[in-house]
């Protein structure tokens, strides 16, 4: 059963993921490490000292010293850094003068659009649209304005760059610009980052019944993706997170009903053996966003073991998504499902 209320705020495969994955265990032998691993916190630089860096330099407002690693990073990790800079309060404050002095910096163009982007967001809150104050509501469609301008202009000036069109499906999604326009977004994403996670996610919620989708097609594309990308790719996450967004549509009782179910929970197996617990999976820059996703699944589906390894293998990396889907804080839903799971073992 679900350990928290998110509106009130096979055995056999389990045993299989304990010999799969990547050094899960103690010396690959299935036999768990210390109970409980590190302590649970939310960490935006996923454990790196880099990101950490770039984080504070943003903070502080640091452009001088913040531009030479966005400069000299590639596409992946240019789009990665620019992610995770967006989410840092007031950013928006430093880059809006910084452009004034330099408008033709691409580079800041794109940090201030990506940042416009999250900005937005913030302001409309997570809360359901009926629930948005209309206040809440202008102000997120003049920030996502800015934002549609300034990416689009970075587009434009740089073709090859993946980071642009990423923050704009978030933004043709909050800004409701419709089907032909977010697929679009979407096409010119992937061409230039096949596998990124990101831009699948997004993608994901778009075809969500919550944003005028529907569970079919969402299911459908997660699975489509799964099977189209190399095995050990980050990209099954896609079918866990897809379940999740399915449980959360469902009223109490058949939620649970659904992830408990044995098709539900087969085809988490055959996902997370196609992914995170795959010999050929890489852990890449934020591989624990995929280890969260399936870790709060399995948790939830009533697979401890399963959800064990991953809560293991985290030492207690907690991702705000999608543990934000329960109630209270995403740290203490992760701590409460972990060591429930972690008890399954003594």
């Amino acid at each position: 059963m679900p350990l928290f209320r998110r509106r009130s705020g096979g055995e056999g495969a389990q045993g299989g993921a304990a010999r799969r994955g990547f050094g899960f265990g103690r010396r690959g032998t299935g036999e768990p490490a210390a109970a409980g691993g590190g302590e649970p916190r939310l960490d935006p630089a996923y454990g790196d000292a880099s990101v950490r860096l770039a984080l504070r330099q943003a903070a502080h407002g640091d452009w001088a010293d913040l531009r030479p690693a966005l400069a000299a990073a590639d596409d992946d990790e240019r789009s990665f850094l620019v992610g995770a800079i967006s989410a840092v309060p007031r950013v928006e404050q430093w880059t809006g003068r910084a452009l004034a002095d330099t408008p033709d910096d691409t580079l800041l163009l794109l940090l201030s659009g990506a940042r416009h982007v999250s900005w937005g967001w913030e302001a409309r809150t997570g809360a359901r649209a009926k629930d948005v104050t209309e206040e809440r509501w202008r102000v997120f469609h003049e920030r996502l304005d800015t934002a549609e301008e300034q990416l689009l202009e970075v587009a434009e000036r740089e073709p090859t760059w993946h980071a642009p069109w990423s923050f704009l499906q978030r933004s043709a999604m909050g800004a409701s610009l419709g089907e032909e326009i977010a697929g679009c977004r979407f096409e010119a994403a992937v061409r230039r980052a096949p596998g990124d996670a990101g831009s699948h996610r997004t993608r994901l919620q778009q075809l969500s019944a919550k944003w005028g989708g529907s569970h079919e097609e969402m299911h459908g594309f997660a699975r489509s993706v799964m099977l189209a990308a190399p095995e050990g790719s980050h990209l099954g996450e896609l079918v866990a997170l897809a379940h999740l967004e399915h449980w959360l549509a469902l009223p109490d009782g058949e939620d649970n009903a659904y992830l408990t179910s044995p098709a539900v929970v087969g085809s988490l197996q055959e996902a997370a053996f196609r992914s995170v617990l795959h010999p050929d999976f890489t852990p890449a820059r934020g591989w624990q966003a995929s280890f969260n996703a399936f870790a709060m699944a399995f948790s939830l589906a009533d697979q401890p073991k399963t959800a064990r390894l991953l809560f293991d293998a985290l030492d207690g990396v907690v991702t705000e998504s999608p543990w934000y889907y329960l109630a209270g804080d995403p740290v203490k839903a992760f701590r409460a499902h972990r060591d429930r799971c972690a008890s399954h073992w003594r």
